[in-house]
């Protein structure tokens, strides 16, 4: 399996952390050099290792917005 390239290009915040300091975060992430793209997921500590995500594109973002608007919560 071929490396992932990826750059973090900003840091939007931390949803939460574990008690082993994994983070649940929403980053702005370049992935292999292509245009950044919005992203949940865990991170280790030192950012080395990553858990699965979801990665959305900035109009993705905004419809996740409006349907998390939409919920009773």
């Amino acid at each position: 399996m071929p490396d992932i390239k990826f750059e973090i290009k900003e840091t939007i915040g931390v949803l939460s952390e574990s008690a082993k300091g994994w983070k649940k975060e929403l980053n702005l992430i370049s992935w292999n050099d292509k245009e950044p793209k919005y992203d949940i997921r865990e991170w280790s500590p030192d950012h080395t290792k990553m858990g699965k995500g979801v990665t959305l594109t900035k109009e993705e973002l905004k419809k996740f917005r409006d349907v998390l608007d939409g919920m009773n919560l």
